[in-house]
């Protein structure tokens, strides 16, 4: 006969804190969290003792020390008695430079790519598939030394340019064109550009809520481009049209004057352009054929065109789909544009490798490339989640 021990008054005894699944799970996590500040700290012991040994001195006064080393391509003013800290921001900004133009153009073309892949014309759609099977099947590195050996043999030296157009030069030098001299307007016009753009979607917004209760839709891709070019017209008419140009010149051996760009740039970014919107067509085909087809056939009974049914009912429903794969796609263009040492472009890693040679500060440069990059990649995450969570369809 069993016997109750809660009736006989005997309380049950409790089971030993060994035996607890929570006590030993904080166990475990304590001892691993210990272990891992014991690794880093024998680590960061190590190192420190291996620099005193060798001479090196740590820290970040570096710095501020004279770089004495040119940099070609730059979007500041830079000369080598300027700091290794304003030539590493050269570098920064070279590559957000390449890495956002990067982005541009790869996501317009792999867009056009995806679409391709799905359309009724065979020759279209084949054609697409190759592109798509051979460039994401080279590797990048590759990619980009065919693009800059081709910039460099097939085009002339700057005595025997190609003529492109009035005041455009074509050269194994670079691209050289010209451009507007600076005037304070600019800047005038940039801030209403900046207006025109806020402007532009508060219309959307309004424009939105207009139909939802009326019905009635409001032309607002005009009106948005009215206002985002309008405005800086407007004020570049208003400021008297202050409009001088520096034209680019042959003197000696190259070209004075204008803009230019360089092979290694433009290698650079063809080379991230191409090979990531290989990637990106296939994610926006994806992301189109999982939309249900029978949202393309109530498109096509609504009388809607194919262009038509696929930029107003295909591609909203598929931005769920493509946005959050498309975030790594941006990321790999950021993180490759590392690859520029491989043809000589000036980007972040590149000036960082000639500072460390300089300096001997490998720890301290090799951590803030780290920063840096980890700053531009959780950038670009904290942005693209914010963007997924404004396109996502809202269920009922």
């Amino acid at each position: 006969m069993a016997i109750d021990a809660r009736q006989d008054g005997i309380r049950p005894s409790r089971a030993s804190l060994v035996n607890d699944p929570n006590v030993r799970a904080i166990f475990y996590q304590v001892v691993i969290v210990g272990a891992v500040i014991a690794l880093g700290w024998y680590l960061v012991h190590n190192t420190l003792e291996n620099m005193a040994r060798q001479g090196i001195a740590g820290g970040w006064g570096f710095l501020g020390r004279e770089a004495a080393f040119e940099i070609s391509e730059t979007l500041i003013p830079y000369s080598p008695a300027d700091t290794y800290g304003r030539a590493f921001l050269v570098g920064v900004l070279n590559t957000l430079h390449v890495a956002i133009l990067g982005i541009i153009f790869a996501t317009i073309l792999g867009t056009f790519i995806g679409i391709a892949r799905l359309s009724t014309n065979w020759l279209v759609k084949k054609l697409a598939l190759v592109y798509v099977e051979i460039f994401r099947n080279i590797p990048l590195p590759l990619q980009l030394l065919f693009w800059w050996s081709w910039l460099r043999e097939a085009t002339p030296g700057p005595r025997e340019a190609w003529h492109l157009m009035p005041g455009v030069w074509l050269s194994n030098r670079g691209l050289v064109y010209p451009v507007p001299v600076h005037d304070p307007v600019y800047l005038w016009m940039g801030a209403a550009l900046l207006v025109g753009i806020a402007a532009t979607i508060g219309v959307k917004r309004w424009a939105k809520r207009r139909q939802a209760e009326t019905g009635q839709p409001f032309p607002t891709i005009w009106t948005g481009i009215g206002l985002i070019v309008g405005l800086p017209l407007v004020v570049f008419l208003l400021a008297g049209a202050p409009l001088t140009w520096s034209k680019p010149e042959l003197k000696g051996f190259n070209f004075a004057g204008g803009a230019s760009v360089t092979p290694e740039f433009t290698a650079l970014l063809v080379g991230l352009v191409v090979y990531t919107a290989a990637f990106i067509g296939e994610i926006v085909r994806g992301g189109v054929q999982a939309v249900p087809w029978g949202q393309t056939e109530a498109a096509g009974a609504l009388g809607l065109s194919r262009t038509q049914a696929l930029r107003l009912v295909i591609l909203p429903q598929a931005l769920r789909i493509i946005v959050p794969p498309m975030t790594s796609q941006y990321l790999n263009i950021t993180k490759n544009s590392s690859l520029a040492i491989v043809i000589g472009f000036p980007d972040l890693v590149s000036i960082a490798n000639t500072t460390i040679n300089q300096t001997g500060q490998a720890v301290e440069g090799i951590a803030l490339i780290m920063a840096i990059y980890l700053t531009i990649s959780l950038s670009i995450s904290l942005f693209m989640n914010w963007y997924n969570r404004w396109v996502a369809l809202v269920e009922r």
